[in-house]
């Protein structure tokens, strides 16, 4: 008979601790998700240098916009949480698009070959944040549930896992992909 309540407990603690570690396990990935961003931001981060003097030779005048990306970079680079990297890096994609505008005004920029490597590691760059960002919010998305479903909830509350931020686009318009081409435009 001492068997039964043996038994009941052991599966109790059992339990406790599978969810407790399913609960670590998805914490910790969301974490090394939330760095792969960080990477791949930084990469983007230390592009933009190199761009901006790239286009400053072509386009000096066009000093308003520069400062403008510049602006955006510092502010994309000292958010810290999910959200106000989300917004700062909205903004920064924004004044990227106003500079890849210029190269429309410029068609000697459009025809160096280092404006072009950089468009295309621009480019690649911006598939690999769409993609980390996307197992990002999947992870967080799986964490945040097990936080707040019954039973896991009670663990997570008695251990203090905390509901993490998505990393979202704030605006609609600024949910469409940015179409940056440095083609020769039809005339």
């Amino acid at each position: 008979m001492t068997w039964i309540p043996l038994a009941i407990l052991g599966a109790l603690v059992l339990l406790i601790i599978i969810m407790y570690n399913s609960l670590v396990r998805l914490r910790v990935q969301s974490e090394n998700a939330w760095a792969d961003i960080d990477v791949q931001l930084k990469r983007r981060h230390d592009l933009i240098p190199n761009l901006i003097e790239t286009v400053k030779g072509y386009a000096s005048h066009e000093k308003q916009t520069l400062d403008a990306v510049v602006r955006a970079r510092n502010q994309a680079m000292t958010a810290q949480t999910p959200a106000t990297k989300a917004k700062a890096e909205d903004v920064l994609t924004q004044s990227l698009k106003s500079l890849f505008a210029l190269s429309e005004a410029y068609p000697q920029l459009r025809a160096v070959e280092s404006f072009a490597q950089l468009q295309g590691a621009l480019s690649q760059i911006e598939e690999a944040v769409q993609s980390a960002r996307r197992y990002y919010n999947a992870v967080v998305r799986d964490l945040n549930t097990k936080i707040e479903v019954f039973p896991s909830n009670l663990i997570a509350n008695a251990f203090g896992f905390r509901v993490r931020e998505f990393f979202e686009i704030a605006e609609a318009a600024e949910r469409q992909v940015p179409k940056v081409s440095f083609e020769a435009s039809a005339r």
